[in-house]
């Protein structure tokens, strides 16, 4: 596709001759640690952390040190995934390091995958956001679908909006819900570290027999590790802005190594409040764990829970919604989505039609909610995509040794990452098969496709250029200069 084309804005929009046309650099390591925090925690903490305790049959030891394993694990893969976005800081995350070493397919049947399934979860997000925020206003009564459905369209298309124009504004979103679910977070963690020091009997207790009830076998730890590693989830987020991070070289490393252990620590003192207050098997029966907590230790300002965890979900959903424009982004700019997706904005600099693109697709996804049921099957794609971006890793350490790592893990960090990730890719399909994963399966490869004739041999339509070149004019979009190996041409 000539690239004089979609190159008619781009001209008048400089003002001088050392401007481009480039996403800029306004993300900085505050900012990097509040995107990270705001997209790991979201409504689970609050809501349900009722899994690893289930699974760990109420053995408070073991449901405790499983947090701890999980947070170490997360932490190694965000360490692996700093030397890639120091060396490669180039936006769209898993997706552009699996391009640069192992090649153009498994990024597309990455990317191909990723449109469907993360623009469900934030469907999901978005829904479970409009429960939160209406529940207060209809007490026992169920609330409407329809309104949910209307509320998180409009939560969705606000956001969409909002990343669009700034990149500022959407990193002052971002910071203050997570200093707002941050401090929701402290109360309960405060709250039960003062009544554990104060400790009745009982309470103490839990503790000082932590590991005296029964041990889980291999499978159900297995199956805890799933429940733990899921809420710590979005710990890859940040590489998927790199190409915005002030002196990237030092700030990815920094953020990730101040986010991971907070969240950890933070798991721990809220579960341990949780144990403190309410019985193993009180935690596991409630349906809402933090509510059932603030109407015991709180029950005067019990209403703040509930709106903590819609403020929760409000920032992850946030986060993951700048995140997934900029994994659109970078698809587009490979030849892997349609090339209007890689442009940016005239006047904000922003990946306004990336933005636009993939808030779309979720909400398709909201309104014919068994859609997002389906994509529930997609759950080992993520760890698929994790293995192959720290083989990605390995791959370049052999093939580019002279590549500038201001950066680099321990690798054997990597091999450990890329065993975590097999084994937690084929558990779920070996100790409980499903016909669904077949179908999820196929559908991944189902991208051969549309990647042999689109991708591979280049088949194009003169129509799309006119199409493009209409919206183009329509969303006063420029394409944007070529980023490679970390310099722009």
């Amino acid at each position: 596709m000539g690239k004089g084309k979609h190159d008619h804005l781009k001209e008048g929009v400089r003002s001088t001759e050392n401007d481009k046309m480039q996403l800029k650099k306004t993300i900085g390591y505050f900012d990097g640690v509040n995107f990270i925090i705001g997209t790991i925690v979201g409504a689970g903490i609050f809501v349900s952390p009722t899994g690893v305790l289930k699974y760990s049959l109420l053995n408070v030891g073991v449901a405790l040190s499983i947090w701890t394993a999980c947070g170490v694990i997360s932490l190694m893969g965000s360490l692996c995934y700093a030397e890639l976005g120091t060396a490669l800081p180039l936006s769209g995350g898993e997706y552009s390091h699996i391009k640069r070493a192992l090649g153009s397919l498994p990024a597309f049947i990455f990317i191909w995958t990723a449109v469907f399934t993360k623009p469900a979860s934030n469907a999901t997000r978005a829904l479970l956001f409009a429960e939160y925020a209406t529940r207060p206003f209809y007490g026992t009564c169920p609330v409407p679908e329809l309104l949910k459905k209307c509320m998180a369209l409009a939560v969705l298309w606000s956001l969409g909006i909002l990343n669009g124009r700034s990149v500022k504004m959407a990193t002052w979103v971002q910071t203050v819900f997570t200093i707002l679910k941050m401090m929701a977070l402290s109360v309960i963690a405060i709250g039960g570290i003062v009544l554990l020091v104060r400790g009745r009997k009982e309470n103490l207790a839990r503790f000082e027999n932590a590991f005296s009830s029964e041990i889980p076998d291999a499978s159900q730890i297995a199956e805890a590790f799933f429940q733990g590693l899921y809420a710590y989830g979005g710990w890859w987020s940040l590489n998927y802005m790199a190409e915005e991070m002030i002196n990237p070289s030092r700030n990815i490393p920094l953020t990730v190594m101040t986010a991971l252990p907070a969240v950890t620590l933070f798991y721990l003192l809220v579960n341990i409040s949780y144990l403190t207050v309410l019985t193993p098997k009180e935690i596991v029966s409630s349906v809402a764990v933090a509510v059932t907590w603030a109407d015991r230790v709180i029950p005067s300002v019990a209403w703040v829970i509930p709106l903590s965890v819609a403020i929760s979900i409000f920032g992850a959903l946030n986060s993951s919604m700048f995140t997934l424009g900029r994994l659109s982004y970078a698809g587009s700019q490979s030849g892997h989505l349609p090339v209007l997706i890689s442009m940016l904005n005239v006047h904000y600099l922003t990946p306004a039609p990336a933005m636009i693109f993939s808030t779309t697709i979720a909400s398709i996804f909201i309104i014919p909610a068994d859609l997002i049921t389906l994509t529930n099957y997609f759950g080992f794609s993520v760890w698929l995509m994790i293995g192959l971006t720290c083989a990605s890793l390995i791959v370049l350490r052999y093939r580019e040794p002279n590549l500038p790592r201001p950066y680099k893990v321990f690798l054997p960090v990597a091999f450990g990452m890329v065993a975590v990730s097999l084994f937690l890719v084929l558990a779920p399909i070996v100790w409980s098969p499903k016909v669904q994963y077949i179908y999820a399966l196929l559908f991944m490869l189902g991208g051969l496709l549309i990647y042999l004739p689109f991708v591979h041999f280049k088949l194009h339509f003169d129509f799309v250029d006119r199409l493009t070149c209409y919206l183009q004019l329509l969303l006063e979009v420029s394409p944007a200069d070529v980023y490679a190996d970390g310099k722009y041409e």
